[in-house]
């Protein structure tokens, strides 16, 4: 299939034109999103994994004090975590087969190799793909919003906290301060009959002052992000893949089979 292993073509063409040919045969849009969908999801997967830990550490920590209130979160986070293992394996593999198909796809468009043409049975193999990855990228556009939620958990913290630290300096009442609170409850980290389930005033300002609380919060905008640099690789995919199968059934369609 490589130019290089063609004695005949590179007698004919001469190695620099071989060569040449064969950079033009690499798909670069798929090679791009490859890269794309690892470095994202060695974000999501790795920070992921390890925000969950310290959340687990923060809420067991501050905001719960019976253990049969926390028992829903910790299940759920180990069960996540066995997810981001699986989720990292399959990416992996299928980031393999697209980048695969993308050179599949990328030379029989170009004709590089001579005789080289698209099947009909590897067009079907393209739309496959395609399809796979219409509903993957669907289905991550939903993970991708999920991952906002945390983020935007610690982001309120963390303003509230500024509040707090604010009324502190402005005001030396404590009743000031003391009804401002965060509570886990209402973003669904604990059940509703948790106590206490919130942390308010100055107890609140100090938990921001943790090296916990930012070690999390930055490990889930870093998670965030490589959500969104995998669901960008996705859509790469998408385009790359749909435009040379359309190219591949306008050729089919002329007899260039």
């Amino acid at each position: 299939m490589f130019p290089v292993r063609q004695p005949w073509l590179c007698k004919a063409l001469g190695c620099y034109d071989c060569c040449v040919r064969c950079i033009g045969a690499v798909p670069y849009p798929s090679l791009v999103a490859t890269l794309l969908c690892y470095a994202g999801m060695a974000l999501f997967c790795g920070c992921g994994h390890e925000a969950l830990t310290q959340t687990e550490v923060l809420v067991e920590t501050y905001f719960t004090r019976n253990i049969q209130d926390f028992e829903v979160m910790a299940s759920f986070i180990k069960y996540f975590q066995y997810v981001i293992y699986g989720l990292a394996s399959f990416f992996f593999l299928y980031g393999i087969l697209l980048l695969a198909e993308g050179f599949y796809t990328t030379s029989a468009v170009k004709q590089t190799f001579g005789e080289f043409r698209s099947t009909h049975c590897g067009r079907c193999l393209s739309l496959t793909f395609i399809i796979v990855t219409y509903i993957l990228a669907f289905i991550w556009l939903a993970v991708f919003a999920f991952s906002a939620i945390p983020v935007y958990f610690l982001f309120n913290m963390e303003q509230t906290c500024h509040t707090i630290n604010i009324l502190a300096e402005t005001t030396p009442s404590i009743n000031q301060h003391s009804w401002i609170c965060m509570d886990a409850r209402q973003y669904g980290l604990l059940p509703w009959n948790a106590m206490p389930g919130r942390a308010c005033g100055m107890t609140l300002a100090s938990i921001c002052k943790t090296s916990e609380f930012y070690v999390t919060y930055d490990l889930y905008i870093a998670a965030f992000a490589g959500a969104g640099i995998t669901l960008l690789a996705l859509f790469v995919y998408m385009v790359a893949s749909t435009y040379n199968y359309a190219v591949l059934r306008f050729l089919g369609r002329k007899g260039i089979h």
